[in-house]
C-alpha cells in the first residue's frame, strides 16, 4: 500500500513576472528531503522534513545542544538533495546533510538535538548547487550512496563527479 516517493523537479517560477508578490522568496520545488536512519539502515523521502515535521522530528522538543539528546539516543541525517533538469535530463544537482539526534529514553515529548540555522544553511547550499557530505559517518555515506544510485540511475549517471567522489567510501581508511 505505500506509494513510492519521487524526487521533485523544478516547475514554474513564482518569481518571474513583475517583481511584486514572491520575490526573494526560496522556491523549493526541485529539493527533497531524505532520511538516514543510521541505527536501523533505512533511508527514504520524508516531504514534512521542509517543515519541520517528518517523522523523527515529531513529538520531540529539538534544543541547538548535543548534551540535550543524552547519551543514548537514535542518530539521523536529514539530507537536503536537490534536483534539476539539464540537456541529458534530470539530476542531482546539490546535496547537504544535517543531524539530529533523538533521545531513546521512553518519553511522552522525547529530547533532542538538532541547529535550525544549520539545516537551514545546509537546504540552502544544497539548493546553490553545493555538495556537503564530508562530516557524514561512512556508513551513511554507503546508504546514501544505494539510495540515490538506486533510485533512478539516470539521475545518479548524470549527476556531477563531485557527489559521486563525495560518497565514494575508500576501505581502510
Amino acid at each position: 500500500m505505500s506509494e513510492k516517493m519521487h524526487f521533485t523537479i523544478i516547475s514554474n517560477d513564482s518569481t518571474d513576472g513583475d517583481g511584486g508578490y514572491g520575490v526573494g522568496s526560496i522556491d523549493l520545488n526541485n529539493v527533497t528531503p531524505v532520511i538516514i536512519d543510521c541505527e536501523n539502515e533505512h533511508v527514504y523521502i520524508d516531504v514534512e522534513a521542509l517543515h519541520g515535521r517528518s517523522k523523527i522530528e515529531k513529538k520531540v522538543r529539538f534544543a541547538p545542544d548535543l548534551a540535550h539528546a543524552s547519551d543514548d539516543y537514535y542518530r539521523y541525517w536529514i539530507v537536503w538533495v536537490a534536483t534539476q533538469i539539464g540537456q541529458n535530463g534530470p539530476y542531482y544537482a546539490g546535496c547537504t546533510a544535517s543531524e539530529v539526534r533523538v533521545s531513546k529514553e521512553e518519553r511522552r515529548i522525547k529530547l533532542g538535538y538538532k541547529s535550525l540555522p544549520e539545516q537551514v544553511n545546509y537546504l540552502d547550499k544544497a539548493l546553490k548547487r553545493k555538495f556537503i557530505l564530508d562530516h557524514i559517518d561512512s556508513n551513511s555515506k554507503k546508504l546514501l550512496y544505494q539510495f540515490l544510485s538506486d533510485f533512478n540511475e539516470a539521475y545518479w549517471e548524470h549527476s556531477p563527479e563531485e557527489l559521486k567522489q563525495q560518497l565514494t567510501i575508500t576501505e581502510g581508511v
